[in-house]
């Protein structure tokens, strides 16, 4: 039995109150369905700035009605410390999702993305030190690898951002490393790879790759690929990233005070995400022939990037369980019909 199939076992028999910023986001939506099928109680806090009121009622949909009593909402701002303070109340684990995401976002408007990245993230330090919680589980991003060249990633051997989203994150583990030090305050910061899955938003200039190839693709548009389309990404399926913030939450206090990378180790080219993605359409009846158009590379962006999750299978217990053909064929029937 791996830690997780484990841990999915004990938590319905000890529910406990989790509080989920960014509920209404993509990774924050899936948290909170997961955890409302394992009857948790959740608090949700998000201001809706990428979040979507649709998230939350799709979520509604698929769990009982006695489990969506067992979420509230709060409608409020990480920039806004009373927000943060009155969410943490009563809260054993915080699993922290909100934040301004995207390289050209931050690129285009870098005081608005170091407003709620780091501002934002140092009043839910505060506010859940006071709080006295038992776990700050964060979203951390491979972004802070910036300019260093070796793969795969490995968490000690960061290099210089890239962007002003990657000083953010970047800032946010030092934020972190000093709670520890100064308060004795405990945390866990994930960094994400490439999350892919369902309910990420396929609209808009900053959507991600796989949602906004696939609604273009459905749709019979052009697809544009920045650059040769060599370069790699270790696109990492939504469920193994519930996964690991399920298993830093309830972690030890010997894993805690660290940051972990969250993907399944691995590399995939834009051109072969490309073709796995048409052949995924493919096999749900969605034909689509066309090639795609290239341009120039993208200001910003890393060339290559992979995880070493050694770090995470060894004190966590992570084992990531779909690779990215197993993650596109599993959301492929939700982007057909939502993203189309």
């Amino acid at each position: 039995m791996t830690a997780y199939s484990q841990l999915l076992e004990t938590l319905p028999a000890s529910p406990k109150t989790w509080l989920i910023t960014g509920v209404a986001g993509f990774i924050g939506s899936n948290l909170l369905e997961h955890l409302l099928k394992l009857n948790q109680r959740v608090v949700g806090l998000d201001n809706f700035a990428t979040g979507h009121q649709h998230n939350l009622d799709e979520v509604q949909r698929l769990v009982t009605l006695e489990q969506w009593a067992g979420f509230s909402f709060i409608e409020g701002d990480i920039r806004n410390l009373d927000d943060c303070q009155k969410a943490c109340e009563g809260i054993d684990y915080v699993l922290h999702q909100a934040a301004l995401g995207s390289v050209p976002r931050s690129i285009n408007n870098p005081i608005a993305t170091n407003a709620t990245n780091i501002s934002g993230f140092l009043n839910m330090l505060v506010a859940a030190r006071n709080a006295r919680v038992k776990s700050f589980t964060y979203a951390a991003s491979s972004s802070t690898y910036g300019d260093h060249p070796a793969l795969p990633k490995v968490e000690e051997n960061i290099g210089k951002p890239l962007s002003p989203y990657s000083v953010t994150k970047y800032v946010n583990e030092l934020y972190a490393d000093v709670f520890a030090h100064t308060y004795g305050f405990n945390t866990i910061g994930l960094r994400y790879f490439n999350v892919f899955g369902k309910r990420q938003d396929p609209n808009g200039t900053y959507a991600a790759v796989i949602p906004k190839w696939t609604a273009s693709m459905i749709q019979g548009e052009e697809v544009f690929i920045n650059g040769d389309g060599e370069t790699s990404r270790d696109f990492c399926f939504i469920e193994n990233a519930v996964q690991a913030n399920f298993l830093a939450a309830t972690a030890d206090e010997n894993a805690k005070n660290e940051v972990y990378n969250v993907a399944v180790g691995d590399r995939t080219t834009l051109n072969d995400l490309y073709r796995t993605l048409q052949a995924a359409l493919a096999e749900n009846g969605k034909f689509n022939e066309n090639a795609p158009v290239y341009r120039d590379f993208r200001a910003g962006d890393v060339r290559h990037s992979q995880a070493d999750i050694s770090k995470a299978a060894s004190k966590l217990g992570y084992a990531p369980q779909y690779r990215i053909k197993d993650g596109i064929a599993k959301a492929m029937s939700w982007y057909i019909d939502n993203v189309g």
